[in-house]
């Protein structure tokens, strides 16, 4: 990506309050100084827009007949790729902590899925979004990010693609820097 898009994503980040600062549990249960918090650049349905339409050229040619989303981070996201795509939009949710189709929504065999997050760190809701799509007979075509945490590295089951790639040092809670430890930890809503 070249460095003015990246700029003016970094940009829309922080002016919707996405890019946090401070001392963050993330979902992963690693601890971080840096948090995407992308639910609140999702309350801007023109910020969201951008950021689809600025992720859009690396979806076009993949063939993706429905974007499936993992509730909640990927619900705004998801639902915004498959509008701009202009094909069907359906979404996962936690029942018995585990992702699952609800809703009556089903998955054709042969169908080609597209999954859409906003912020994936390891990757553990995609890899579910996966085996759902794959369960039914899908095809899980990519999976499509706004933040790849990881900067590449998170092991995914099918070709990612991602806005921005940032990696910001996660620790395990026991192995804490002091000046991170000094600071009282928050789990931010992911």
């Amino acid at each position: 990506m070249n460095s003015q898009i990246q700029e003016e994503v970094l940009n829309i980040f922080k002016e919707s309050g996405a890019l946090l600062s401070g001392h963050f549990i993330l979902r992963s249960g690693l601890h971080s100084a840096n948090y995407f918090q992308c639910a609140q650049v999702c309350q801007y349905m023109d910020k969201v827009s951008r950021l689809v339409e600025l992720l859009l050229p690396k979806l076009k040619d993949l063939g993706v007949e429905t974007v499936l989303a993992p509730a909640m981070g990927g619900l705004v996201v998801g639902q915004e790729i498959a509008r701009q795509l202009g094909v069907r939009f359906i979404f996962a949710e936690k029942e018995d902590n585990k992702l699952v189709l609800r809703r009556n929504f089903k998955i054709a065999p042969g169908e080609k899925i597209l999954v859409a997050e906003d912020v994936v760190t390891r990757g553990g809701r995609v890899v579910e979004c996966a085996d759902i799509i794959k369960a039914w007979g899908g095809v899980p075509v990519a999976c499509a990010m706004l933040v790849d945490r990881s900067a590449g590295n998170a092991t995914l089951p099918m070709p990612a693609v991602s806005l921005l790639e940032l990696s910001f040092p996660t620790y395990q809670p026991d192995a804490l820097p002091p000046e991170l430890a000094a600071v009282p930890a928050t789990h931010p809503g992911s």
